[in-house]
């Protein structure tokens, strides 16, 4: 079996979980509702209160499927729950993040400003403290899709090894490199 599959997923108080005819699993929450497709094959049943996940056969398809839907309810329902958050820093001199409606405007020096349009799923917020660097705070009920986002503001400015600028979530470790040394005689 399974080591994530075979886990029953405890519901936490407040969250209703619906699966329907088509397999489609429904959580609502708190903090909102969210749906996931989940294959023919994979039975999605509540038993005492948990919500257990199972397969039909032994088959490689159906091992590879039993901890992906079961990881993907589980996070569904921490989601609607708890939600989930993201916060990048910005390092560099003059990197800025200005948070105007919908849209995140970026300046990480280039000779243009980046502007990134937010899905309505994501609710984003700019910090900027003096003689700190600004700071990025996304938070979603979808992990999927607040990774998403986040990588993709992480892509626009990677990390390099040597000063250490670029976009980077808080608490990276970046690893850095010696660079140029002296010409030896």
């Amino acid at each position: 079996m399974s080591r994530i599959g075979k886990l029953p997923i405890a519901l936490p108080a407040g969250v209703q979980v619906s699966v329907d005819n088509e397999n489609t699993v429904t959580v609502k929450g708190p903090k909102g509702t969210l749906t996931q497709a989940v294959d023919r094959d994979i039975a999605v049943a509540m038993e005492d209160g948990n919500v257990v996940v199972t397969r039909p056969t032994e088959q490689k398809r159906h091992k590879a499927m039993h901890g992906l839907y079961r990881s993907l309810i589980n996070n569904m329902i921490v989601g609607v729950n708890t939600g989930y958050e993201h916060k990048l820093e910005l390092v560099g001199v003059g990197y800025k993040a200005i948070l105007s409606g919908k849209s995140l405007e970026l300046s990480l020096g280039y000779s243009h400003n980046v502007y990134l349009a937010m899905p309505p799923e994501v609710s984003a917020t700019a910090v900027t403290e003096k003689g700190k660097n600004p700071i990025v705070t996304l938070t979603s009920i979808d992990k999927q899709l607040i990774g998403q986002v986040a990588a993709k503001i992480r892509s626009l400015r990677k990390v390099e090894p040597y000063k250490g600028k670029g976009v980077r979530f808080v608490g990276e470790i970046v690893r850095r490199k010696a660079g140029k040394t002296a010409a030896k005689k």
